[in-house]
């Protein structure tokens, strides 16, 4: 990448930033393209550069920071000493609960989009590859611990969507209980999930 795309590439980022530090303090809502642009630093004409409005900026935010999440946990997993499909899944689950605990502006943000902005990330928009890696590890490990799945993308969704709902509410809310006591269950759930995913009746 040239000084010019890295120059564009932070710009973009730093809108995106702004963005979420003012959709996740003041409500989206209430947020406006000028405070967004303030915030950032940048002139106002630089946001149209990269996004038609403000809901196209939120639905490119879910995406990146959904990138984000995976591509951190991608990276743990990578660094783990860790052998079969299931301790992989698990892992990945424990390191994206724990950041929603501990980033909880992340979780009400992102969690009932959870899904859908990795899909949308890997399908294509926003031209960065970060989950784009997380996605081709997952099907790579299908492959590796030979786990014949005929919908990987399905069981990938239905296990996303199990874990930012669950944490949604269970962290935020403690309902119907603490993600503590929940997270055996969810654990259980998960692998119930590649169970039917890979042994289809």
């Amino acid at each position: 990448m040239g000084k010019v795309d890295d120059n564009k590439k932070q710009k973009k980022d730093t809108l995106l930033q702004s963005a979420f530090n003012l959709f996740t303090g003041k409500g989206f809502a209430k947020t406006t393209v000028s405070d967004i642009v303030k915030e950032a630093g940048l002139a106002k004409g630089t946001f149209y550069l990269y996004f038609k409005d403000k809901y196209d900026l939120r639905d490119k935010l879910i995406a990146f920071k959904a990138g984000q999440l995976f591509d951190e946990a991608h990276k743990e997993l990578d660094k783990a000493d860790i052998h079969d499909f299931d301790s992989e899944i698990l892992f990945v689950t424990d390191y994206i609960v724990g950041c929603f605990q501990k980033q909880q502006p992340l979780l009400r943000f992102l969690a009932k989009n959870l899904s859908w902005g990795v899909f949308q990330e890997t399908l294509n928009t926003t031209g960065s590859l970060v989950t784009e890696k997380f996605y081709d590890h997952y099907i790579e490990s299908l492959d590796r611990y030979h786990v014949d799945c005929p919908s990987p993308d399905l069981m990938l969704f239905t296990m996303i969507e199990l874990i930012g709902s669950t944490s949604y509410n269970c962290i935020l809310h403690n309902q119907p209980v603490s993600m503590d006591e929940y997270r055996p269950y969810l654990h259980a759930s998960l692998v119930k999930i590649r169970e039917v995913f890979t042994n289809p009746q």
